[in-house]
């Protein structure tokens, strides 16, 4: 079966995965994973505009990785993981979902700056 969308961890989602214990980390890849063949609000969100969050509910704790989609080459779907937090609260802190959002605005013209060479 081919995934729906490919997945591209980001420095920081990883290092925030690396702190994780080993059980919580790999159902966190779980969820990942199942999202990628399975259209699930449990597992991926839409936030905003832009940016979505995968979800991951382990051991009674909430966590949220942010990320946003883009086309390669027109063609190929790519959703790219940003950030995780822990989340304490039923409200997606707002500070989170802008950091995605700076983090979005930087890799696409990072993406942009590269076309031109």
């Amino acid at each position: 079966m081919i995934p729906n969308f490919e997945i591209e961890i980001l420095g920081e989602a990883i290092e925030f995965l690396e702190k994780l214990d080993s059980k919580t980390r790999d159902k966190i890849l779980y969820n990942f994973k199942k999202s990628q063949y399975k259209n699930d609000v449990e597992l991926f969100k839409k936030l905003t505009n832009n940016i979505w969050e995968f979800r991951t509910l382990y051991n009674s704790l909430s966590y949220r990785f942010f990320a946003f989609w883009i086309r390669i080459d027109g063609k190929v779907t790519m959703v790219v993981a940003t950030h995780g937090i822990v989340k304490s609260t039923q409200k997606t802190p707002n500070k989170e979902i802008k950091k995605a959002e700076e983090i979005r605005r930087l890799y696409i013209n990072n993406i942009n700056h590269q076309d031109e060479k």
